[in-house]
C-alpha cells in the first residue's frame, strides 16, 4: 500500500471525525453552523495560501530558466560570430 494513501486516509478520517464531532457535540444549531463556516474559512485561507506560495515558487522557477536560456542564447550569438570571423580568415575574405 503506498504511505501517500494511507496518510490520505489518516486525514480524511480526522477531518471526518472533527466534522462528526462538531455536529453531534451538545450545542447550539447556530453556534455548530458558526464553527463550521469559520474552519472552512480556515481551510480555504490556508488552501490560497499554499497555492499562492506554490505559484510564486513555479514563478521563480521559470524566471530562472528565461535567464539560463538568454545566458546560452548570448553564448551561442557569441561563439557563432567567433565561428565566422574564424571561417572569414581562413577564406581570406
Amino acid at each position: 500500500m503506498n504511505t501517500g494513501k494511507v496518510l490520505l486516509g489518516v486525514l480524511a478520517g480526522v477531518a471526518a471525525g472533527a466534522l462528526l464531532g462538531i455536529l453531534f457535540a451538545p450545542d447550539k444549531g447556530k453556534n455548530t453552523r458558526n464553527k463550521i463556516v469559520k474552519k472552512s474559512e480556515d481551510y480555504t485561507d490556508s488552501l490560497k495560501e499554499k497555492f499562492d506560495d506554490f505559484i510564486d515558487n513555479i514563478s521563480e522557477k521559470l524566471d530562472e530558466v528565461k535567464e539560463e536560456v538568454s545566458d546560452i542564447t548570448e553564448l551561442t550569438k557569441t561563439k557563432v560570430s567567433e565561428v565566422k570571423k574564424e571561417a572569414k580568415k581562413a577564406t581570406g575574405l
